[in-house]
């Protein structure tokens, strides 16, 4: 008794640990990112150069932990149509997301762009309405209202507010709902289930693509303006490996625990990064109408999830019953916001 005792001790220590290294990792991500585009120190205002440096760090790391050391086995079931048809365009929405919320960061503080990324659950429900993914209802109308005037009322007490930098953040709320939108019909409709480490191992390098082309016609010119290319070898590498280690968080996670969890550990996330960003940037200056109205966007936010929860619960217990929680599908993090 003692014995199972100390084990279950021992487990939820674990899964706490888990837990806890993904709210450090997911928030320690969004401020290094900042500091790394906006910083004099590191002088590297490239998002798209520093976002496309990602997804290289990420294609090569997949292929040494998959086909050289072979510690994680790639899952099958990929087939070159739905490579085309579903990984390409994941792989480019992935690409504008990171691209264009790297941007935003430019033009306004963390805080506010965290703030502005809680309308996300809208733009995933209007594009699933309109791919045949959702259905509108009563419900889902008042939830989403709820989360739209909570982000109307944040941005309304922004004292700081930049427009370019809005659109550049809502521009990558909308690649990440269109990323979702496609990672769903690939499970709904392909019927293909990815870890993280097969995910990226397939993504990682169409993304790497699609920044690609961009960077060559629009900041290639500026790095080479600015005399030979001042990397900062250790800490952007350093960067790329913490945005791994999130992905890999992830996993963590919900395998120990449950995709209720993530989510839940995903709004504490949240608040910590608006609060933290206000003592560490000069550019953060929160107000109480700041505060009020992502309260309400979170509480939108919050039903939201509750009731997707709800209907994958439903529809996992119809397919497998008395098998238990099976792990689900682990979307790829947002890198530059953790």
């Amino acid at each position: 008794m003692a014995d199972r005792s100390r084990g279950f001790m021992r487990d939820e220590f674990v899964t706490y640990a888990y837990i806890l290294l993904y709210i450090a990792l997911s928030s320690g991500q969004i401020f290094f990112n900042k500091w790394v585009l906006s910083s004099k120190e590191i002088n590297f205002p490239y998002p798209l150069g520093f976002t496309l440096l990602h997804m290289i760090f990420s294609s090569v790391l997949c292929f040494l932990l998959t086909k050289v050391l072979k510690i994680v086995k790639v899952e099958e079931g990929m087939t070159l149509e739905i490579y085309v048809t579903s990984v390409i365009p994941i792989g480019a929405m992935f690409a504008m997301t990171l691209w264009l919320g790297n941007t935003a960061y430019l033009y306004i503080s963390v805080a506010f762009a965290q703030m502005l990324k809680a309308i996300m659950p809208v733009a995933v429900f209007i594009l699933g309405v309109a791919a045949g993914l959702e259905m509108m209802s009563c419900r889902m109308l008042l939830i989403m209202s709820i989360i739209s005037f909570g982000v109307l009322v944040a941005s309304y007490g922004e004292l700081n507010i930049n427009w370019i930098g809005v659109v550049y953040q809502m521009g990558g709320v909308v690649g990440e709902a269109l990323r979702l939108i496609f990672m769903e019909i690939l499970v709904k409709r392909k019927g293909i289930k990815l870890n993280p480490i097969s995910l990226m191992y397939y993504v990682s390098p169409c993304s790497a693509v699609c920044l690609f082309v961009p960077w060559i016609f629009l900041e290639k010119s500026k790095m080479d303006g600015n005399g030979p290319w001042n990397f900062h070898f250790v800490v952007l590498t350093l960067n790329s490996l913490c945005t791994f280690a999130l992905n890999l968080s992830v996993f963590l996670v919900i395998s120990h625990t449950s995709a209720l969890t993530i989510r839940v550990a995903g709004v504490v996330k949240d608040w910590v990064v608006v609060l933290v960003s206000a003592l560490l940037f000069a550019d953060t200056k929160l107000t109480v109408i700041n505060l009020f109205g992502y309260a309400i966007a979170i509480a939108g936010v919050a039903a939201y999830n509750n009731h997707k929860l709800k209907k994958e619960a439903s529809r996992v217990t119809s397919e497998t019953p008395g098998d238990g929680e099976s792990i689900p599908l682990v979307s790829l993090p947002n890198t530059e916001r953790g």
